[in-house]
């Protein structure tokens, strides 16, 4: 039986057709939307239907998987795909993304390696810059309130979030999948604040200090149990 030949244009129906095994959350109106902010320019016939061709198809194939596995925007996308239109000879803004940018604290010292310092203070930029993180995904885990700032600056904990938040964004997860972890984390800062409440009024000036002490082993312990709770249920999960 001979080949089928390659078809040159196809309808949308026929693009979302090649799609969809690959990406199957992608519509219609997905591919509209695209196409109306700029990333893609499909040929129209006379009476005004979209004809697309293979290669139209592969960019709308990138667009996605930089969207999906990538976390980018849309504005940084389109941003590449008008550069690499142009004929630049440009590395696709995910490779970027992997390398954050060697991290410098707004005092112009750098954490030690293997780690944040637990007092380094960040510029917004800063904070960005060393995720390797959009402005976009950093005010979403501001709204989420998973990253807070003190002042003007922003602590490790706020650079853990957010490079944590990048790598999630990669696999697909999304702020707002994000939300349910704030609220447990949130839940146990609460019961711990109960266990330690009673050092905290205590008169006798070591309170603070057992109170604080406690309260990290508290968490370290939460944050064990958290670990071997999800490793039990993924087992059950890939091996069940």
């Amino acid at each position: 039986m001979s080949a089928q030949p390659v078809r040159r244009t196809m309808t949308i129906g026929d693009a979302l057709a090649l799609l969809r095994p690959e990406f199957p959350d992608v519509t219609i109106s997905k591919i509209r939307f695209l196409e109306a902010e700029g990333l893609i320019e499909p040929q129209r016939t006379p009476s005004g239907y979209r004809k697309f061709t293979p290669a139209d198809v592969d960019r709308l194939r990138l667009i996605l998987s930089a969207q999906r596995d990538h976390y980018l925007p849309l504005r940084v996308i389109k941003e590449y795909l008008r550069a690499r239109d142009r004929g630049e000879a440009v590395d696709p803004p995910w490779e970027a993304a992997r390398a954050p940018r060697r991290l410098v604290a707004a005092d112009g010292s750098a954490p030690a390696s293997g780690g944040e310092a637990p007092d380094v203070r960040l510029t917004r930029r800063q904070l960005l810059d060393g995720a390797g993180a959009e402005e976009e995904l950093l005010s979403e885990l501001e709204d989420a309130g998973l990253v807070r700032r003190t002042g003007r600056y922003y602590g490790a904990e706020a650079l853990t979030v957010l490079r944590a938040a990048v790598a999630l964004g990669r696999h697909g997860v999304q702020v707002r999948h994000l939300r349910a972890v704030k609220a447990a984390a949130d839940r146990q800062v609460g019961l711990i604040e109960q266990v330690v409440a009673p050092l905290l009024r205590r008169r006798d000036p070591r309170g603070h200090e057992e109170a604080e002490h406690a309260a990290r082993a508290i968490a370290d312990l939460f944050m064990r149990l958290h670990a071997a709770l999800i490793s039990a249920g993924l087992r059950e999960t890939l091996e069940g």
